[in-house]
């Protein structure tokens, strides 16, 4: 990894919005050179609802960043979650010209060729993630460059989100100064900064609960097999509890975070929290063993339909790893007990903390912050494969290309030396008059070769498609 470059994760939530600031070290740690925090109110369950506040708290979580950092912030990596969050498995393959080894260049080709799938109507495709590949029929292979053959399949796992949600979060960004490098599905940024590579073999479910959604990501074999995003969260526990005790939504979130728990049984039965009252009135006295029955009965429908996914999915049996909880919820007490209990696997809570070095910041080793980090590490991910080779996209529609040091030298029209001006000159005359050149005048405008680039591209395009006889 370059130590030079700068990655920001921002991190749009249902509670709060982030900004974190990320250089990579000379040992390869995350040095986090600055944090931004706003209250999010424009957003609910995960989805972008009023754009102007959710423009707001961007701009105050990102000047925060910068103060603190002391760098100017120009492009993000952003977080998508909601309930509209779909997956699915799709297969794919194409016909190649030869059976000569196959390349990065085929693989890449099959993986961009997903996004071009039919989809739901007011949906689009964000993640395509190969599962494994197949050579001429033959099944069971990882990673297929070095391989021989003519066709190669692949099975893919597909993840769509709502193209409103997607518009709403480009329009807040836009309007907050910003650009967007990459958007990304908060379960997998979560599990880049929480799981290891062991747990991902072995077969691991990540659980994050956030304050409207709980995302889940389940990874076996090294590979994600199944991603959801359900609607509820933390908030909803807090409105139980401000409904079961009859106090004010700040009181009910501070008697779940200094006070609860999640399993009835460990509070106990004469401990007594007095709150103040309504001005005017008395002060309320709350009871921790009914506060703890009201987040036990929450957090347990919670936990069941998370694990009714698992199950839904076949996956149940597959995670010798357990289960791993991170995001702010995972800090309620017992709560490792809880889902023990709930899906006989083995459970922890899951810290930032392994990809992290040092840092003034202490606070982002907290689980709340384990997407944020996660968006930071992705961005990293994802530039070092831009930088590796161009996408699909970059080599047949290069007017899309983001940024000229991603542009190939080898997808790009030759350009002719640069001529001096020619000056008269004496000739013997026995020699043969040159044949007369073209004229050159000037470079030729940049309009004209976005439309031979397009052409060249387009005819390139339509051949691999004649010649792909899966189509």
């Amino acid at each position: 990894m370059q130590q030079d470059k700068i990655v920001v994760g921002l991190d749009i939530g249902t509670t709060k919005i982030c900004a974190l600031v990320g250089r990579k070290n000379e040992f390869g740690k995350l040095e986090i050179l600055g944090m931004g925090k706003a209250v999010s109110e424009g957003v609910s369950r995960g989805i972008v609802l009023n754009i102007d506040k959710t423009v707001d708290a961007i701009k105050r979580a990102i000047r925060q960043a910068e103060e603190q950092s002391g760098i100017s912030i120009g492009v993000v990596n952003v977080g998508i979650a909601g309930q509209h969050i779909k997956s699915l498995q799709h297969n794919g393959s194409i016909t190649r010209n030869s059976a000569d080894t196959i390349g990065p260049d085929d693989v890449n080709r099959l993986t961009q060729d997903m996004y071009r799938l039919v989809t739901q109507p007011g949906s689009q495709i964000i993640h395509v993630m190969p599962q494994d590949y197949k050579v001429d029929y033959e099944g069971g292979i990882v990673d297929p460059v070095g391989y021989e053959g003519v066709r190669l399949e692949g099975n893919f796992h597909i993840i769509t989100a709502q193209s409103t949600a997607i518009n709403n979060i480009n329009k807040c960004v836009t309007k907050a100064g910003l650009e967007i490098a990459d958007l990304i599905l908060e379960p997998l940024a979560s599990s880049m900064s929480i799981l290891s590579d062991e747990e991902k073999e072995a077969g691991v479910a990540l659980i994050d609960i956030g304050g409207g959604t709980t995302d889940l990501a389940v990874f076996k074999d090294g590979i994600i097999r199944h991603a959801a995003v359900l609607p509820f969260g933390g908030n909803i526990i807090t409105q139980d509890i401000r409904q079961g005790c009859n106090v004010a939504p700040g009181q009910a979130e501070q008697l779940k975070v200094k006070f609860g728990k999640a399993i009835a049984e460990e509070a106990s039965d004469y401990e007594i929290v007095s709150i103040p009252g309504l001005p005017n009135r008395p002060p309320k006295e709350v009871s921790l063993k009914n506060l703890a029955y009201i987040i036990e009965a929450r957090m347990s429908e919670i936990m069941e339909l998370v694990y009714a996914e698992i199950y839904r999915m076949g996956l149940h049996d597959k995670l010798s790893a357990g289960i791993v909880l991170t995001g702010g919820g995972s800090q309620l007490q017992n709560l490792e007990q809880l889902t023990e209990y709930i899906t006989g696997l083995d459970t922890r809570i899951g810290y930032p903390n392994q990809h992290l070095g040092k840092s003034r910041i202490e606070a982002v080793k907290s689980p709340m912050y384990a997407t944020t980090v996660g968006l930071v590490l992705t961005g990293y991910h994802s530039l070092d494969e831009r930088t590796a080779r161009p996408s699909y996209e970059e080599e047949v529609y290069p007017a899309y290309q983001p940024a000229a040091a991603y542009q190939q030298p080898a997808y790009q029209a030759p350009v002719a030396p640069a001529i001096p001006t020619p000056v008269a000159e004496s000739r013997p005359a026995t020699t043969p008059a040159p044949a007369p050149e073209p004229a050159k005048p000037k470079q030729p405008s940049k309009a004209g070769e976005f439309f031979k680039n397009i052409l060249s591209r387009t005819k390139g395009l339509l051949i691999d498609d004649y010649d792909d006889k899966s189509y």
